[in-house]
């Protein structure tokens, strides 16, 4: 079994934005937090974190969706040459709805459910005044997410499909992704403009 610290060095010898490691993190404590809550074992909690911080290492080199050489094949690739496991790589492969690869495992479901949700979360939290998500409610964010204009990259219907997948609510599984994140808050930026 790889370590947390062998996939956090894989992650930022492909990656420097710091939006995109701040990412990795966000879905990587999400991930901890649904495995948690599940009641896995260490084992298994370990698993599904490396999986949300692998999920896009890829990405900032080969952002194009194109097989085999682009996100997040080319990741899979690499993640198969370096000795990571077969569920892990088909979770990450299935996070991409435009790879076709289904989602049959809890981790899957949970990596492609967190994934946007995380985006979406952590953009609500940056536009308000005090930049501080201990402060951001579930109603916050699904108004949010009707307005189309705001956070454009994130794909509301991936979101909703992603929770309906999980079989949580919506609101619920936003709330969920907020006290996940809540947890983390300082090393994400999320704590407030005063901590930041």
């Amino acid at each position: 079994m790889k370590t947390r610290a062998e996939a956090y060095a894989l992650l930022t010898e492909f990656t420097q934005s710091q939006s995109l490691l701040k990412h990795a993190l966000a879905v990587e404590t999400c991930m901890r937090w649904y495995a948690e809550k599940a009641g896995l074992s260490k084992e298994e909690l370990e698993k599904w974190g490396m999986t949300g911080l692998l999920h896009d290492f890829d990405y900032e080199r080969y952002p194009n969706p194109t097989p085999p050489d682009g996100h997040p094949y080319k990741g899979n690739q690499i993640l198969a040459e370096r000795g990571y496991p077969d569920d892990m790589r088909k979770a990450i492969m299935g996070h991409a709805l435009y790879t076709n690869t289904p989602r049959d495992t809890n981790m899957a479901k949970t990596l492609f459910a967190v994934d946007e949700l995380s985006g979406l979360v952590t953009a609500s939290v940056l536009v308000r005044p005090d930049k501080n998500i201990h402060n951001l409610e579930a109603k916050s964010v699904l108004k949010k997410m009707k307005d189309k204009a705001f956070a454009r990259g994130c794909n509301r219907d991936d979101i909703r499909l992603g929770a309906q997948e999980l079989g949580v609510e919506l609101e619920t599984h936003i709330a969920n992704v907020i006290t996940a994140l809540q947890g983390q808050a300082d090393s994400l930026g999320l704590a407030g403009a005063v901590a930041a």
